[in-house]
């Protein structure tokens, strides 16, 4: 009978580690992944360098069928590039603002910025319509970190 038990022990806790490991599998299928990337400086080489690093991971995410959000927070002097009059990168923002993965991309525009420009300049800064607006860039930005965004710095 003892050696009986031994068995049954044994087969018990192989179920037990066979159960954890499928279920620590499963919760992995289902994590989100949450990456937000800052764009503070008026160069069109690093705006696209964001935007092919924003692809990439949104491409690389969906080929394994795992949940993903991107969001671009543009502030100081990278709030040009979402700017409906001046960026350079905007006919590529609406391409893929408009492609495949929608509901998993967002621009961020910095108000406290748009006020400063608007000031320096004497009108109204135009936003393209992919973006919304956040009170402060760097508050966004910090307020996705306190909610366990990844943060990038290209």
């Amino acid at each position: 009978m003892r050696g009986t038990a031994h068995v049954f022990a044994a087969a018990a806790a192989i179920a037990g580690l066979v159960f954890f490991a499928t279920s620590g599998q499963a919760a992995e299928k289902g994590k989100e992944h949450k990456i937000v990337f800052q764009v503070d400086q008026n160069d069109p080489a690093k705006m696209n360098l964001v935007l092919n690093n924003v692809q990439n991971t949104l491409d690389y995410y969906h080929d394994k069928n795992e949940d993903v959000k991107v969001e671009v927070v543009a502030y100081g002097p990278g709030l040009n590039m979402l700017r409906d009059d001046k960026s350079p990168v905007k006919d590529r923002m609406k391409r893929m603002q408009d492609g495949s993965f929608p509901s998993s991309l967002q621009f961020s525009a910095c108000h406290h910025t748009m006020m400063g420009m608007e000031k320096k300049e004497g009108h109204p800064i135009p936003i393209v319509s992919e973006a919304k607006i956040v009170p402060s860039g760097v508050v966004r930005l910090n307020e996705l970190q306190e909610e366990g965004w990844s943060y990038i710095r290209p």
